[in-house]
């Protein structure tokens, strides 16, 4: 299905597939003129984030195409649950998302093969394609990275730079001493781990990437039906980190939510943010100069040469039992949204990109027509692939559940009020007896 090369393909490589620096409202000649609309789409926004620019993107193709473009967008961590909703219906969607092999398996028999298609002749490598067999299921449109975002000035308070953390030790040694100096210093070294539902998939999903991440490399394997859990050690003393040296009390997690860690890293009560490349325009008010991310370490031999967390869980996918121009609408819009200048530029786009002057989406699209971000954090993580540091897959897309997450969440937030070796027993029961159990259950 998706192949092992998706991430070592590099951000840099994406970025330079476009020699592309500007946008204006040229379109692509087949776009040119309204035609007579034929179809219509009707697409499942998986990123509440975006809903906004993509209502945008929506009306300025009907407006130029005549073809309606409907667009629905699913609640936070409601997505999966949305989809089966309203794929029973009689008006489903027409483009929907998979995040990966494991999703893959929920939806493709509902995959119209891509294969052909001209959106997949502007995708810069194979590695953005979501294979079954040699059928194209789906195809990757976002490129995101996460790690652990910093106030640059706040650290240099605290007396370090970026130079002085290049391992967990490095990163315990700066975490822990912040801490003690916190009161003097005025500021926490991280931001609260909430464990609330807008925030708790920071920590059940992408912090436990990295455990994932490493069993993996070590076993040379891309997906497992049994995780070993070898790296939980690791994964217990990163979250120790987190959670005993923050803003808040771990005994108060499970009331945080993912606005709380916003606001305490924007007013600056914590040097330290664990988040993405999407989280740019939440915390762009402190300034380009002063945002700069970390690797997240944990402790795995060879971390020194490991970049951020790079890769998609964004595959676009066309409901093949849709009619014929149903499909074909979506197909060109599809391929419209990722060849014209200015929906590229609402795509790509940071401050200011949407016609309406709103932001645009800052995504990273392995397309031909990728622009130069304007997104501070994407071009961190493309330095870090200059600099040959390894970026480190997303293989949360290969999790069995979202069962396994939530149990694995609410061992988390157990173990969080009371850090004993028998509430850390209950998390590594949910992570690897979770995970035998829900792998099972998905082949019956």
């Amino acid at each position: 299905m998706r192949k092992k090369g998706l991430v070592a393909f590099g951000l840099a490589a994406v970025m330079t597939a476009s020699a592309l620096t500007g946008c204006g409202g040229a379109s692509d000649k087949k776009e040119s003129g309204k035609k007579e609309a034929k179809g219509t789409v009707y697409y499942l926004n998986f990123k509440p984030e975006a809903d906004a620019q993509w209502q945008e993107l929506a009306k300025l193709y009907t407006d130029k195409t005549g073809v309606k473009v409907n667009v629905v967008t699913a609640a936070a961590n409601q997505y999966e649950t949305t989809l089966k909703s309203e794929m029973g219906k009689s008006e489903a969607p027409t483009l929907f998302q998979v995040n990966g092999p494991v999703g893959l398996a929920s939806w493709k028999d509902y995959c119209y093969d891509l294969k052909d298609s001209d959106i997949a002749k502007q995708v810069t490598s194979d590695d953005f394609l979501l294979k079954d067999g040699d059928a194209v299921d789906g195809i990757g449109y976002a490129i995101e990275s996460y790690g652990i975002i910093y106030n640059k000035n706040l650290l240099k308070k605290a007396g370090y730079t970026q130079d002085d953390i290049k391992s967990f030790d490095d990163l315990k040694k700066v975490a822990e001493d912040i801490t003690k100096r916190s009161k003097d210093l005025g500021f926490s070294a991280f931001t609260s781990a909430g464990m609330d539902g807008s925030s708790d998939w920071r920590f059940k999903t992408h912090l436990a990437n990295l455990p994932i991440y490493y069993e993996y490399q070590k076993e040379g394997i891309e997906n497992t039906d049994a995780i070993k859990g070898t790296y939980l050690d690791n994964y217990r003393n990163i979250w120790n980190l987190y959670i005993n040296n923050s803003t808040t009390s771990s005994k108060q997690l499970s009331t945080k939510t993912g606005d709380d860690a916003v606001a305490e890293f924007v007013t600056e009560k914590a040097v330290f943010y664990q988040n993405g490349t999407w989280a740019y325009s939440d915390i762009a008010d402190l300034g380009d100069d002063n945002l700069g991310m970390l690797p997240i370490y944990i402790g795995a031999d060879g971390e020194e040469n490991q970049g951020l967390c790079t890769g998609t869980e964004n595959y676009w996918c066309v409901n093949k039992k849709a009619s014929k121009e149903d499909i074909q609408a979506t197909l060109d819009f599809m391929n419209w949204c990722v060849t014209d200048d200015t929906a590229v530029k609402c795509m790509c786009g940071a401050a200011g990109a949407m016609p309406s002057g709103q932001d645009g989406m800052g995504f990273v699209i392995p397309f031909k027509k990728n622009l130069t971000s304007d997104n501070p954090l994407v071009n961190i993580a493309n330095d870090y692939v200059k600099q040959g540091k390894k970026p480190v897959t997303w293989n949360f897309t290969t999790m069995p559940s979202e069962k396994w997450k939530n149990d694995l969440g609410s061992a988390l937030t157990t173990y969080a009020s009371k850090q004993t070796d028998a509430n850390w027993d209950l998390v590594k029961k949910a992570f690897v007896d979770g995970w035998k159990k829900e792998a099972a259950a998905a082949k019956k």
